[in-house]
């Protein structure tokens, strides 16, 4: 069932309007970490602006993307407020990862979030993806998912045996100014893995405010300890980002009030800065603490070294592992660089995805929006993530047959390391 509802009309001074918005605001708030020449990239956009006035919409789209692109950063994307092509964790809840040896490669599902249209529609993780409507998809081509959309998803086992049609239906989501139109997750989600072992699997970190999601991580934590959990697994693999709950979490690794890292404005990025003449601000607690630290540094730089709330000492302190993996993204990034860096937790999987910058959304015209980056995010040290990502203490992988197989290599050695500790 197609509900594309964007647009097919779009004239030149639309076009026009539109491209003349995404080059303003880049240039006036585009958070530079990668030392892009804005000039240089000015005169390329507007060479390449008027080859995209007469093609089709996903031409002129992917048009504007491309040139998003060359500016080499995370959170920087045009997108329409009623259809777009998404990535699978944002529209079905599920990640996917080639497997295979090079030129036979195929794409399979690697993490299938609980409760997403994935999940519900009976996707495992290991399974093959072959096509989507009809159409074949095999690695480097990424399958399309549109929101608000039913799509037709051919699979198999891992190894190309009984191969079955899944209907997998996307529920439609309006983008807003706070946040991309994706499909949000649920999270967190916890259970108690094994004697005196709780496994938190956060695939986001929502809400404007990260407040709902405090309390919700507060309630599982009280929970997890009740039933005598003394060791942790938090499971961010996927994750693809979102608010400042991620704090809380981070207070949970330890006792007191530990910097977690910083923001940086570009203004303060220009003027230089030292990391000790930051304001030092704990997340807060509540919705009004945080309407009141937002209007404190409304009118300022908002360039703040970010503390953890001091929750006092834990049972599992010593004793956590987080699993990561390509698709730990933004948010999940900070925490687990932060539990790295403070020797809190044993990071245990593959390299994060480095897109860790702090994103705002503008409106452009005709129903289409600009996420760009306008801050970057720093480790309490200094380091800067974006492009990087955060190594694994241990390194772990997985493969498509043991997932099939109900086997999370990964979890299990996260579980080895716990038992010895």
């Amino acid at each position: 069932t197609k509900t594309n509802m964007t647009t097919t009309t779009l004239g030149p001074k639309q076009r026009t309007e539109i491209l003349a918005s995404v080059k303003k605001c880049i240039l006036k708030q585009h958070f530079n970490v990668g030392g892009v020449n804005y000039d240089e990239w000015a005169k390329r956009f507007d060479e390449r602006s008027p080859s995209l006035l007469g093609v089709d919409i996903e031409e002129f789209e992917d048009g504007v993307r491309k040139a998003l692109a060359e500016l080499g950063s995370s959170h920087t994307v045009l997108y329409h407020e009623r259809t777009n092509r998404l990535l699978p964790q944002h529209s079905i809840n599920a990640t996917i990862r080639a497997f295979g040896p090079d030129g036979q490669q195929r794409w399979h599902f690697l993490d299938v979030f609980e409760d997403g249209p994935a999940h519900r529609a009976g996707i495992k993780p290991g399974e093959m993806l072959v096509a989507v409507d009809g159409t074949p998809y095999a690695p480097p081509a990424m399958p399309p998912f549109r929101i608000g959309e039913t799509h037709k998803i051919a699979v198999s086992s891992a190894m190309g045996e009984n191969p079955r049609e899944i209907t997998v239906s996307i529920p439609f989501r309006k983008g807003t100014k706070d946040r991309p139109p994706i499909v949000e997750p649920k999270s967190p989600i916890y259970r108690v893995a094994a004697p005196k072992t709780g496994l938190l699997k956060i695939p986001y970190f929502p809400g404007p405010t990260g407040i709902s999601f405090a309390n919700a991580l507060d309630a599982a934590i009280v929970d997890l300890k009740s039933q005598g959990c003394d060791r942790l697994i938090i499971d961010l693999r996927g994750n693809i980002g979102g608010s400042l709950g991620f704090a809380r979490l981070a207070s949970y690794l330890c006792a007191g009030r530990v910097p977690i890292g910083h923001s940086l404005t570009p203004t303060r990025l220009r003027k230089g800065y030292t990391r000790d003449a930051l304001p030092r601000v704990p997340m807060p607690r509540t919705t009004p603490q945080f309407m009141l630290a937002l209007a404190r540094f409304a009118l300022r730089d908002k360039s703040v070294m970010l503390l953890t709330q001091g929750l006092g000492p834990q049972p599992f302190h010593g004793r956590v592992a987080i699993l990561v993996n390509e698709w730990t993204n933004s948010a999940a990034e900070m925490l687990a660089s932060f539990a790295s860096e403070n020797r809190l937790a044993t990071i245990i999987g593959t390299k994060t995805a480095g897109n860790v910058l702090g994103a705002v959304n503008q409106r452009v015209g005709a129903g289409y929006w600009l996420r760009v980056p306008v801050f970057g995010w720093y480790t309490s040290n200094g380091k800067c993530l974006e492009g990087q990502g955060v190594l694994p203490d241990l390194e772990a992988d997985v493969d498509p047959a043991s997932l099939g197989a109900a086997i999370d290599q990964q979890a299990t050695r996260a579980a080895e390391v716990l038992d010895a500790a």
